[in-house]
């Protein structure tokens, strides 16, 4: 019998959700070996390689509180400087300074991060310490955004791991035959004017202040 979902949705199916691991296990057959083994604790010359392709990298934090984010960071291909086999450093380009994902990463040191390429359908997660820098020797290395950043994340690595493309190929994210016609989407300033919820903002006013935001975003 299905359950009634007169508690609110969420709070409906969390009454029988997965309770522990086991459980979850026993829904899932086993993952291959190879899915095992390329876990790694370090970069190696080819997920170097493939950092410095990445122009898109999404960055995932959470508080002390465990309220989680996710957050993309973008850039020229290369943007984001490997130091070494063990850390990466994200420079922090001008946005909307709310300060989430560095505000979490003080609270708690940790991040992940999932490196994507445009076009191509391999991604890299990266997961580890994590601290805000704003030491100027570093700072003055990351220009790939268009001049030294306030600050950087740096990531110490603790986990490399490379998708399979399966998400990607089943998405056609990359293929434009696939997307939906611009028409069939909201527009981000109609997204963003919804969400204001202030009744002497025009979709013009929000569309102006995108606009400028992006003519103006090295500032």
């Amino acid at each position: 019998m299905t359950t009634p979902l007169t508690l609110g949705t969420f709070d409906s199916l969390r009454l029988d959700a997965v309770r522990d691991q086991e459980a979850l296990r026993r829904v899932y057959a086993l993952p291959s070996d190879a899915a095992v083994r390329k876990q790694m604790t370090e970069l190696t010359d080819r997920t170097r390689a493939l950092i410095g392709c990445s122009s898109l990298v999404m960055v995932a934090s959470a508080d002390a509180e465990g309220n989680c984010d996710v957050t993309p960071r973008g850039g020229p291909a290369g943007f984001v400087s490997v130091l070494d086999a063990r850390t990466v450093a994200i420079p922090d380009a001008t946005g909307n300074k709310r300060l989430d994902t560095l505000r979490n990463v003080i609270a708690t040191g940790r991040a992940g991060l999932l490196f994507m390429i445009p076009g191509r359908t391999t991604t890299l997660r990266v997961n580890g310490r994590a601290c805000v820098s704003t030491r100027p020797e570093l700072l003055s290395r990351l220009t790939a955004v268009g001049k030294p950043p306030a600050s950087a994340l740096v990531v110490g690595i603790e986990e490399v791991y490379p998708h399979c493309p399966k998400s990607l190929l089943r998405s056609g994210a990359w293929k434009p035959e696939e997307w939906l016609p611009a028409d069939a989407q909201p527009t981000s300033a109609e997204v963003t004017l919804a969400q204001l919820r202030m009744p002497e903002l025009t979709l013009a006013d929000v569309e102006q202040a995108e606009a400028d935001s992006l003519k103006y975003r090295y500032e």
